[in-house]
């Protein structure tokens, strides 16, 4: 009789708790990987991600006349510009710029800018001008000027980034071999090969298999850019990015379930890094983002 009565009254409670709207606590891991993207889906949409990224011109030495109108050297978006704002100069490794009217171009402060030496500085120089902003980059021997829109369309019209359902057994554990002093080629979109210092390859495996992969940055944020057999299929064709970071036992934990696009499958105005050969995995990682649409 009395056991009778307390499985009544167990019954009684949890159906009770069920209807109260009580759910299970949500798994830590799946947490921790949703928090991840929601960032990840933050920093795209920042004044300095990479959603807004409106063009990439490269300069020629001299004089580079800039603006709306098709007779400039480096044509800003129609209806976003005004047909001409005036030149940037590139001599002698510097860039300055030189305002057509200083009332249309101003600096992160708001104030009017006739004349500025934007190149090399201590950080980047950002100018301004309606929603259109710039910057001087420089990748090898060139140097560009990296346009955005702050209005833009691909802003306006991102939703999310598709991703493969959260899996623990992504979350792989590898070991940590330190390279002391190497590095390794690593070419980008535009074809330039640059020498990047390797720390070390992580050498893991997954269904009982050995692999192995070159990192470069540093021991305490490992940078990792690899391909595997989903690219071109159901993740973007150049590879993918991953960041980790060597354990105090010397172990690394090769997150998966954080794998990134480059920028790259974002927009065509980027100058992302390619995998190297050794880092193009002959199997399938079904972890991480997926392509964008923008692909």
């Amino acid at each position: 009789m009395k056991t009778l009565k307390i499985t009544t009254l167990t019954t009684f409670l949890l159906t009770a708790l069920a209807f109260s709207g009580f759910r299970r606590p949500a798994d830590d891991y799946e947490e921790e990987i949703k928090t991840f993207h929601q960032k990840r889906i933050e920093g795209l949409k920042k004044e300095n991600g990479w959603l807004n990224l409106a063009g990439l011109f490269w300069l020629e030495a001299g004089e580079n006349t800039f603006g709306s109108d098709p007779s400039n050297e480096l044509v800003f978006p129609k209806g976003k510009s005004d047909d001409f704002l005036g030149k940037v100069i590139l001599k002698n490794d510097e860039v300055v710029f030189e305002s057509q009217a200083e009332q249309k171009v101003s600096d992160e402060k708001g104030l009017p800018v006739s004349q500025l030496k934007v190149f090399p500085s201590e950080k980047p120089v950002v100018l301004k001008h309606k929603s259109l902003q710039w910057t001087i980059i420089k990748r090898g021997d060139k140097y560009g000027v990296r346009l955005r829109d702050l209005e833009s369309e691909e802003l306006k019209n991102f939703k999310d980034i598709d991703t493969y359902p959260v899996d623990r057994k992504w979350k792989v554990k590898a070991t940590f071999v330190p390279s002391n002093g190497r590095q390794i080629p690593i070419l980008d979109v535009l074809g330039q090969t640059s020498l990047q210092d390797s720390p070390g390859r992580l050498v893991f495996t997954i269904k009982g298999k050995s692999y192995n992969l070159d990192a470069v940055g540093t021991t305490d944020e490992l940078f990792i850019i690899f391909g595997d057999k989903t690219n071109k299929k159901e993740t973007y064709g150049a590879g993918r990015f991953l960041y980790s970071a060597v354990e105090s036992d010397g172990s690394v934990y090769l997150d998966f379930n954080k794998a990134i696009n480059p920028p790259c499958a974002f927009t065509p105005f980027a100058t992302c890094p390619l995998p190297p050969k050794q880092n193009l995995l002959e199997v399938s990682i079904n972890a991480g983002e997926k392509n964008y649409s923008y692909h």
